[in-house]
């Protein structure tokens, strides 16, 4: 029996949408694949509401993040990280020798425009990475406020992880004068894994023009060099599975209407935050509770894997907590095409389970 998942990613993917994975392949280097990956990045700029190139990746979202911090760092790169992703992004940064600190939060605690301003006051960065939603503490970080601090240092290249929350909440990249806005397709996007996206601002192409070890298969300048040269081509073979998957799904994004998209998820995620206030406590603050997904305190203390064997006999699955957290909390993701009737659905059964 198939699960409905309510965890952090893979997402559940519409039949409609698996069924565009199996068309049949075209020639990677045609120009049938050129507008097919154009279009695909006109509709992704919409989307992060940017005028900036678009860089798609068969990869994870991690191969970007690791491009990115590899790419663009010239001189020392400050990596802030709110749990298991931040922490990621660090580790990308000294495996690839390049030179970074890490300002750390506390978990279940954002990251603060103070720490930031703090942090490139003294000059020592020319790039700087924020996790916009961090799924293992279920923090969304206040990235508008965030934003007005990088403003004030025109040299750093502002590089953003919206991997579990673009096409979720509205992230308006040129707006917040982010440089690198990244990715994936396995969460809000509703598609299965394995492709990654960002944006690629001029600020970021300049960067890495004078960075001389940048690597080669997620080298990012490569990758903007070849497409634009090469007309929308790609130098390593694409998943056009996943592209012709992305291109469809996302005219299905365009026709609910983005903002109509934001506000299905942010009433998922109140109605959860009410029912784990109600019956649990929340690791995040209200005003930092991420939209797509809640990360929710064990206080009663029960077997989150004992639950999820249950909920799995009636169809469902949750996310016990990730890392640190694994037993003090769990977490329930409201995101991508799941309706708040199925969510509702959902916190039912848990109830009628826990007899609560």
């Amino acid at each position: 029996m198939h699960k409905k998942l309510f965890i952090p990613g893979p997402v559940d993917v519409r039949e409609d949408v698996l069924l565009k994975m199996a068309t049949p392949q075209i020639g990677h280097r045609t120009k049938d694949a050129s507008a097919l990956q154009r279009g695909i990045s006109e509709k992704i700029r919409k989307l992060m509401y940017t005028e900036n190139e678009i860089l798609l990746s068969t990869s994870s979202g991690s191969g970007l993040m690791e491009g990115a911090v590899r790419s663009c760092t010239r001189k020392r790169a400050a990596v802030f990280s709110v749990g298991a992703f931040g922490d990621r992004w660090y580790k990308m940064a000294i495996a690839n020798n390049v030179p970074a600190d890490i300002f750390k939060s506390e978990l279940g605690q954002p990251t603060t425009p103070e720490m930031v301003e703090e942090a490139l006051a003294t000059g020592k960065y020319d790039l700087i990475t924020i996790t916009h939603n961090e799924t293992s503490t279920g923090i969304m970080n206040p990235v508008d406020e965030i934003a007005e601090v990088v403003k004030k240092y025109p040299e750093v290249v502002f590089c953003l992880d919206t991997v579990s929350s673009l096409g979720g909440t509205k992230i308006e990249v040129d707006k917040l004068g982010v440089d690198i806005c990244i990715t994936s397709t396995q969460k809000c996007l509703g598609l299965p894994a394995g492709m990654a996206i960002c944006s690629f601002s001029e600020k970021a192409r300049k960067a890495a023009e004078q960075v001389e070890h940048r690597g080669l298969y997620f080298d990012l300048l490569e990758l903007y060099k070849y497409i634009q040269d090469k007309d929308y081509q790609y130098p390593s073979t694409p998943s056009l599975a996943h592209m012709f998957a992305l291109d469809y799904q996302l005219e299905n994004i365009v026709a609910e209407g983005f903002e109509n998209r934001f506000a299905r998820h942010l009433e998922m995620a109140k109605l959860t935050r009410e029912w784990a206030n109600k019956h649990f406590e929340m690791l995040a603050e209200e005003k930092y509770a991420s939209n797509t997904l809640t990360t929710i305190r064990n206080t009663r203390e029960i077997s989150v894997s004992d639950l999820n064997k249950e909920l799995g006999k009636r169809g469902y699955m949750i996310s016990n907590g990730y890392g640190k957290l694994k037993d003090v909390t769990f977490r329930i993701a409201h995101m991508a095409d799941t309706q708040i009737d199925e969510l509702k659905t959902l916190l039912s059964v848990i109830e009628e389970i826990l007899g609560l």
